[in-house]
């Protein structure tokens, strides 16, 4: 009973200690997931990168920093710039970009999304002063390319991807809103007198040709006359005046009084009594 009582009181105390042990080897057990990645630290100098799984890491000799390589996205708003035709604008701004590689993200920069965003902003203020309003307006894309060019040189060196760059938003003054939608008013009205212009040369150019080529075919005006009436004396309520110019009659008389005969004479003393009547009247 006496070795039974002396090897438990030995176990005991082996047992704590085991426990005691497999307790910190749990507690010292870390897991990098598969998005991300390990930097493994051994008394304070960069060892190496950890895959993702499960690893050891000995207690006060060796640390983890675990980094996110998934996509992020550096959002800023009410940004203030000035164009290069001196107009003060508000931007927004929307940054994606990925850390590429872990150890130049953790041993040359000590904050890369806050780095990352505090450069883009200053680029952003920088290729906006190389633009005019108009040119940001309506090339987006080409400002947002330069931006990312630019971000991009720099950021390298900290390990980052920049994937994308994004004008969210251009606020303009209201004063500026006004002036513009005056202009794009006025550029309408001017396209739109520039259209009805042309319009009316052509029409005006299309009657020539038409009065030329009724000009010089034969009987061409009589039968156009013809066509004309008889498509107007289709509906029964139209009436149907021949206005004869004053220049007509008065050639008729004098066709009539130059022929001999009676016929002609009283034909010509008719249309000399019709000229007289309408220049009295």
């Amino acid at each position: 009973m006496d070795t039974l009582g002396a090897f438990i009181g030995c176990m005991i105390p082996l047992g704590i200690l085991g426990f005691i042990l497999l307790l910190i080897v749990l507690s010292n057990i870390r897991q990098v997931n598969q998005y991300e990645k390990g930097l493994l630290f051994d008394k304070g100098k960069f060892s190496r990168i950890v895959e993702p799984g499960w690893i050891f890491v000995f207690p006060i000799f060796q640390s983890l920093r675990k980094i996110d390589s998934r996509i992020k996205t550096v959002e800023l708003t009410n940004l203030e710039a000035m164009s290069k035709d001196n107009v003060s604008i508000v931007l927004g701004i929307v940054l994606y970009y990925k850390i590429e590689d872990a150890a130049k993200s953790i041993l040359n920069v000590e904050n890369s999304q806050w780095a990352t965003s505090q450069l883009a902003e200053s680029t952003m203020r920088t290729v906006v002063g190389e633009f005019d309003l108009n040119q940001l307006l309506s090339s987006r894309e080409s400002v947002a390319e330069k931006i990312q060019l630019i971000i991009d040189k720099t950021v390298d060196e900290w390990g980052i991807d920049i994937k994308s760059v994004e004008l969210k938003d251009i606020s303009l003054p209201s004063n500026m809103k006004r002036t513009m939608a005056k202009q794009a008013e006025a550029e309408r009205e001017k396209v739109s007198i520039i259209m009805k212009s042309e319009g009316e040369l052509l029409a005006a150019q299309n009657l020539s040709d038409a009065a030329k080529t009724l000009a010089e075919a034969p009987g061409a005006l009589h039968l156009r006359t013809l066509s004309t009436v008889n498509d107007v004396s289709s509906d029964q309520s139209n009436t149907i005046i021949f206005m004869i110019p004053i220049e007509v009659l008065r050639a008729l008389e004098g066709f009539g009084t130059n022929k001999n005969t009676g016929s002609s004479e009283d034909l010509g003393n008719l249309i000399s009594s019709v000229v007289k009547k309408k220049d009295s009247k």
